[in-house]
């Protein structure tokens, strides 16, 4: 068990070892050299950690970004009562989280051999997340005195094994459309809004108008470039929730304003801006570099182990088809988030945190697939679906399924996928505990 428990720790509990692990299987049935091998491990470990860079840019910016709108919109956190919090729940309850994702992954790879559903789920980090929200909506369901490890540990694994093996396989018609292909599915846990998207983007949208055929005056065409319009974007959205800040003078605005350190605060928004856009562009460029790496490799998998196999990878995949579809989903899901801050607050009063990591990652992956059927039209409905989703998702799961357990947790790293899934792990587990 303890062996378990490292390996789970350790290995499956760290994406990029885990991913580099699967790489080196996969080059290793193919017989190739030692040198391709350590360069392909290699390259795909450091491809899939430039993400990971990318994003920590980008949640770097975006910590300036909610707190600013948050400040504008004069909300405040919202009282979550007492609660264990995720520093206890994982000293509790943390073990049998990672050995549930150890067991799941391994049903999942077994599930794959033996079924037609081929794909493998390697987003090692929305594993280690999904599996923590709802081991804490079981311990909230059951009560943390009544809950047995061993029951956990068997449910989570069976649970999760099924999801990665499925949620690709629900995702990969509408994928398919996406990619023009069936080399890759996306494992992640924005699917629920990726098929919702696709499907209201048939309905409503107009694939005629693709995102990526916008037609621009020739003195505009820099704004093909998506790193170029990611920045004009963002950097209006930065400009003017700082303009209005600086012209308040709440204890908010001038705790935010402070993080300026003496720079005028417009101006300081606008590099940060720029930052969020470089973090874009550095996720994109360590996509590209895990993705030519990870495929072939997967081909020796598909032919020795699990025929067939797909595997299935994080949101960021679907990126480098619709850049612009990226930044118009985005747009849609904060447009949503900000007329759901008003509405929830009004309505259930619950103060909605619009965690803009989930917003964009979600609502830039919605408007992708929202896009492929549904052009500009489609991409900006899919981003207004994950701002619904996303919005009452949190009241539900904060007040309702993870109250006791892990709330604060829930209101940034719990989404779409999670959302929807929540209530049925709840009552699978009053079921069966």
């Amino acid at each position: 068990m303890e062996v378990l428990t490292w390996i789970a720790n350790n290995i499956f509990g760290v994406p990029a070892f885990l991913l580099g692990i699967i790489v080196l299987m996969g080059l290793m049935l193919q017989k190739k050299t030692v040198s391709q091998t350590v360069s392909g491990v290699f390259k795909a470990m450091i491809g899939f950690l430039i993400i990971n860079a990318g994003a920590g840019i980008i949640t770097g910016a975006l910590n300036i970004f909610q707190p600013l709108w948050a400040e504008v919109f004069g909300l405040k956190a919202a009282d979550l009562g007492e609660f264990m919090g995720q520093t206890a729940f994982n000293v509790k309850f943390g073990s049998a989280v990672t050995l549930a994702m150890f067991l799941g992954f391994l049903i999942n790879v077994l599930l794959a051999r033996f079924t037609r559903f081929k794909y493998i789920y390697l987003t090692g980090h929305m594993m280690f997340w999904t599996t923590t929200i709802f081991a804490g909506i079981i311990v909230e369901a059951v009560g943390a005195e009544n809950v047995s490890n061993v029951k956990l540990i068997a449910f989570l694994s069976i649970f999760m094994g099924l999801y990665w093996t499925f949620q690709p396989a629900l995702v990969q018609p509408f994928m398919r459309k996406v990619t023009g292909g069936n080399t890759i599915a996306l494992g992640h846990t924005s699917a629920i809004v990726a098929i919702l998207s696709a499907l209201l983007g048939k309905i409503f949208g107009n694939k005629a108008n693709d995102t990526e055929k916008i037609k621009l005056p020739k003195g505009l065409e820099f704004l093909r470039d998506s790193n170029v319009i990611t920045a004009l974007t963002m950097g209006v959205l930065f400009f003017v929730g700082a303009v209005i800040i600086s012209f308040k003078r709440t204890a908010g605005s001038e705790e935010l304003i402070a993080q300026a350190a003496g720079q005028n605060f417009p101006m300081y928004s606008i590099i940060q801006s720029f930052t969020f856009a470089g973090g874009i562009a550095v996720v994109l460029l360590g996509v590209k570099m895990f993705i030519s790496e990870i495929v072939p490799a997967f081909n020796g998998i598909a032919k020795k182990v699990v025929p067939g196999a797909i595997p299935a990878l994080d949101a960021p995949v679907v990126f480098t088809f619709a850049p612009n579809a990226v930044i118009i989903g985005f747009l849609g899901a904060f447009a949503g988030a900000l007329i759901w801050l008003v509405v929830i607050g009004n309505t259930v009063a619950y103060v909605f945190v619009p965690t803009m990591i989930v917003l964009f990652f979600h609502g830039a992956t919605a408007g992708v697939f929202g896009n492929s059927t549904g052009g500009v039209r489609g991409a900006l409905i899919g981003g207004f679906v994950t701002a619904t989703i996303v919005a009452w998702g949190q009241y539900i799961m904060v007040h309702f399924l993870n109250a006791t357990t892990i709330p604060d947790t829930a209101m940034w790293a719990a989404d779409s996928d999670m959302f929807v899934l929540g209530p049925i792990v709840k009552a699978l587990a009053l079921l069966l505990f």
